[in-house]
């Protein structure tokens, strides 16, 4: 990659009409599927029970769902967790009053099939079945139940929207002291551009929400700051440095003077995270798309949204000047 060996020449800022068209149209289309979709929101948020299943062979949904459809859970959902023999049972919050009971009327339904086929055996494997702990010759093993109230499902709503509103209100007043207004308004567009794209991926492909996919927004949100903040402080020591040039020529030449730290950082953490998503199984499967997705769009957005929208709002070289100090140097001399 002879491009990360020295500074690059590209017009970023030349294509930014080009790249806001294309945010913007991401982002309307992410709105229109959460106005019509929806989030899938995980029992951390819409409360409920949750039981994993692992059966001995292969079962198909289809055949999980009649089971309880025949036990009078019309309401539940069905899906794979991982391989052919790991199913997830979710029923939503109306449905359950007891989570032991429900869990356990659950399991009995989707044994009952295999103690029926035991107790007509002429082995007894009832008996051994029910002697085991494992209950292995059953061919249904319970592998973990969760439970989440509805008023605490919506309590944990609530506050995690609150976290990133006063994560965005902290960062905004963090780079306004740290550097200027326009760039803190431009830290906070990119910052709610990945968020709202990051949500809107989970909207478009219907992916549960959970408490660790929002985590993981606000990982992206300090990831991405931190790439923004980078370019920023470059931009303000060129603007010093630059005497001559325009504006969109001094943040031209900074966005290519940070991009091999850019792309060498995002690269990095790319690899780390593509391989939490590749065999790190389904318990972490929305945390680490979340954080893929979001450092993906968090890395353009550093480039193609933060930076035009300080340009936008009409930055200029008098603006990053130390006028404080120099006034203060000025009043102490005789």
């Amino acid at each position: 990659m002879e491009f990360l060996k020295r500074d690059t020449q590209f017009d970023f800022l030349g294509k930014r009409r080009l790249a806001g068209m294309i945010s913007l149209a991401l982002i309307a289309l992410g709105i229109a599927s959460l106005l019509v979709r929806g989030l899938n929101f995980g029992i951390d948020f819409s409360g409920g029970t949750l039981v994993e299943v692992s059966y001995k062979d292969s079962v198909t949904v289809e055949k999980v769902r009649e089971q309880l459809k025949s036990a009078r859970f019309d309401d539940a959902r069905v899906q794979y967790f991982g391989t052919s023999r790991d199913i997830l049972v979710r029923l939503p919050a109306r449905s359950v009053d007891n989570n032991a009971a429900i869990s356990s009327d659950i399991m009995e339904t989707l044994r009952l099939p295999f103690l029926e086929t035991l107790a007509e055996s002429p082995q007894g494997g009832l008996q051994q079945c029910v002697s085991e702990l494992g209950l292995g010759e059953c061919s249904v093993q319970m592998r973990r139940v969760e439970f989440v109230g509805p008023q605490v499902g919506g309590e944990l709503t609530e506050k995690g929207g609150l976290a990133m509103i006063y994560a965005l209100i902290g960062i905004l007043i963090y780079v306004a002291w740290r550097f200027e207004w326009r760039f803190a308004l431009g830290a906070v567009a990119a910052l709610v551009h990945d968020v709202l794209i990051t949500i809107s991926f989970f909207s478009l492909f219907g992916l549960e929400f959970s408490l660790p996919v929002l985590a993981a927004l606000l990982a992206v949100i300090g990831y991405s700051l931190n790439d923004t903040i980078v370019v920023f402080d470059r931009i303000r020591e060129n603007f010093r440095k630059m005497r001559k040039g325009r504006a969109v020529e001094v943040m031209n030449s900074s966005i290519n003077q940070t991009l091999r730290r850019t792309i060498l950082t995002s690269m990095t953490t790319l690899l780390v995270v593509a391989t939490l998503l590749l065999i790190g199984g389904e318990v972490i499967k929305g945390f680490s798309t979340a954080l893929f997705i979001g450092i993906l769009v968090g890395t353009y957005s550093s480039i193609f949204i933060a930076s035009p929208v300080v340009l936008g709002l009409g930055i200029s070289r008098e603006d990053m000047l130390p006028v404080k100090k120099e006034e203060a140097e000025a009043d102490g001399l005789p």
